[in-house]
């Protein structure tokens, strides 16, 4: 871990923080309009507390918000270190979750990624926690949306 002071709030810090956010939303996005609910979906058995599919779009936008910000953070910290690498697994296997559902409809390997989703968001919070805690911080609601969105896949597989 670097021992050197982060400024968060400088210009250079402003800029990264745009990047991250625009980022995590641009292929966040474009994986989104590729891989949307489609009639297999509308098909499927779903638990009682599944939600509308309009709920999903604004609980991600803030999420992408927080994990952009939490992401940058990270990066003007320690752009090479263990939380970064665990930062950017999180958010390949995250961009992977939506193809593996919707498209390839694949619903057991598509837990198994948020099941490591899960994981990966635990051990980012754990490895923050001391170091930066407003991003460890940024990551629990993330961490409890995809509890729940691992209970979701896991309760619709079960199902169908």
């Amino acid at each position: 871990m670097s021992t050197d002071i982060v400024d968060y709030r400088s210009r250079r810090a402003w800029l990264v923080y745009a990047a991250f956010v625009f980022v995590v939303f641009a292929v966040g996005g474009l994986i989104g309009t590729q891989s949307l609910p489609d009639a297999w979906y509308q098909s499927l058995a779903k638990p009682v507390f599944n939600p509308p599919n309009w709920v999903f779009g604004p609980v991600w936008g803030i999420l992408y918000v927080m994990i952009g910000v939490a992401g940058a953070r990270t990066f003007l910290r320690e752009p090479r270190g263990l939380t970064m690498g665990l930062w950017g697994l999180q958010m390949l296997l995250n961009w992977a979750w939506s193809p593996t559902w919707f498209t390839l409809h694949l619903l057991w390997p598509a837990f198994a990624v948020i099941a490591a989703i899960f994981v990966l968001i635990l051990a980012f919070i754990a490895t923050n926690w001391k170091a930066d805690r407003t991003s460890a911080l940024l990551f629990v609601p993330y961490a409890l949306w995809v509890a729940f969105a691992g209970s979701l896949n896991l309760s619709i597989a079960l199902l169908n």
